[in-house]
């Protein structure tokens, strides 16, 4: 039998279908076409620019990840989300992901419930632990907590996000004595949706469920299958743990990149991917399994209109997810062809999933 869930989950309307969004890193890294990098000023003014222009091609949300290495300079992402807050009226906005590792759960906490006042409640926070570890030296943290710290902080932002008064006590952080954690989103909960970020760790996934939070599972390649056997793996963990797991929302994020023809759009594509991830990850993408991104089953979301609403559609009878938020600006691309890929999403991909995904039930 299933118990209440004492979380704050997002909601979602199953009769609207899939939502679909975009979300972005803040990587700032050279165009490979051109060899030329836009000044930082100017490639944050297009985050931001982003996110209005999603809205107006009537995506659903807008997510903006935090990194603290070279290459990237969402390092402050609330602080841009903030800004986004202020120019955009209608799109849901979330973290994606806020490495809560590293972070004091009482300032993240603060720092999202003000965007959400700012926002009129469309702010969500997605907690992650870092694929890249070069924080921990930079914040004073030993790379050796990596897990330890990640469960412990995000266990204390949940209680944070529950209670608008808090006594706690762990390892990592000064203790906590009836603190009254302000200010607090203008809504029943007093809380805000908080997912916690899955990366390629199963035991990570079964925690999520005995927890009963959602789960945000980002992917770069592979096949689509694979991820759906964590998910299922988080759902049964839920269900063991008297949760209804069809009530606890799964999302997923992944590259996209849209063009009238596929093989265009991977000749286009590629030298972003591949140049960037040699900067970034100090390894490139190989070319044979970005090629395999054409086959149905690849998780990569590149190529032609149709092609990409039908992996979503087939990924979507995979996992039955809520929600899914695509990567279209990592390496350098620049902002005419990312308005370019919105447009695409906005006229061709997002009606027809929606279509297809809404339940009338």
């Amino acid at each position: 039998m299933s118990h209440v869930n004492p979380h704050v989950l997002p909601h979602f309307d199953p009769s609207k279908g899939l939502e679909i969004g975009i979300y972005s890193l803040g990587e700032w890294l050279p165009n490979p076409h051109t060899g030329k990098r836009i000044p930082a000023s100017q490639r944050i003014q297009e985050i931001v620019e982003m996110a209005v222009y999603a809205e107006e091609a009537g995506l659903d949300i807008f997510q903006l990840g935090e990194s603290h290495q070279k290459h990237f300079l969402a390092q402050a992402h609330m602080t841009i989300l903030a800004a986004i807050a202020q120019a955009t009226h209608r799109i849901k906005l979330s973290s994606g992901a806020t490495i809560i590792s590293t972070s004091d759960p009482v300032r993240v906490f603060e720092d999202a419930a003000t965007i959400d006042l700012l926002s009129k409640g469309r702010m969500e926070i997605v907690a992650g632990r870092a694929s890249r570890v070069g924080l921990f030296e930079l914040l004073g943290y030993n790379l050796a907590d990596y897990e330890a710290l990640f469960e412990e902080k995000f266990a204390l932002l949940l209680e944070i996000n529950e209670n608008e008064r808090v006594t706690w006590e762990g390892k990592f952080r000064a203790p906590l004595h009836k603190a009254e954690v302000l200010p607090r989103p203008e809504n029943d909960t007093g809380g805000l949706p908080i997912w916690r970020a899955l990366g390629g760790s199963m035991e990570s996934a079964a925690k999520a469920g005995t927890m009963g939070v959602p789960i945000y599972q980002a992917h770069l390649g592979g096949a689509a299958e694979v991820y759906g056997h964590r998910i299922q793996l988080f759902r049964d963990m839920a269900e063991a743990n008297g949760y209804d797991s069809k009530h606890i929302p799964v999302s997923t994020s992944g590259f996209l990149y849209a063009r009238e023809d596929t093989l265009e759009a991977y000749r286009a594509y590629y030298p972003h991917i591949n140049e960037s991830m040699k900067l970034t990850n100090g390894q490139g993408f190989n070319k044979r399994a970005f090629a395999q991104g054409q086959d149905m089953r690849s998780i990569i979301n590149v190529g032609d209109p149709q092609l990409i609403i039908d992996k979503i559609l087939y990924q979507h009878e995979l996992y039955n997810h809520q929600r899914y938020t695509a990567q279209i600006d990592f390496g350098g691309v620049p902002l005419d062809e990312i308005k370019r890929t919105i447009d695409i999403l906005g006229e061709q991909i997002v009606p027809e999933v929606k279509k297809y995904t809404a339940r009338k039930d």
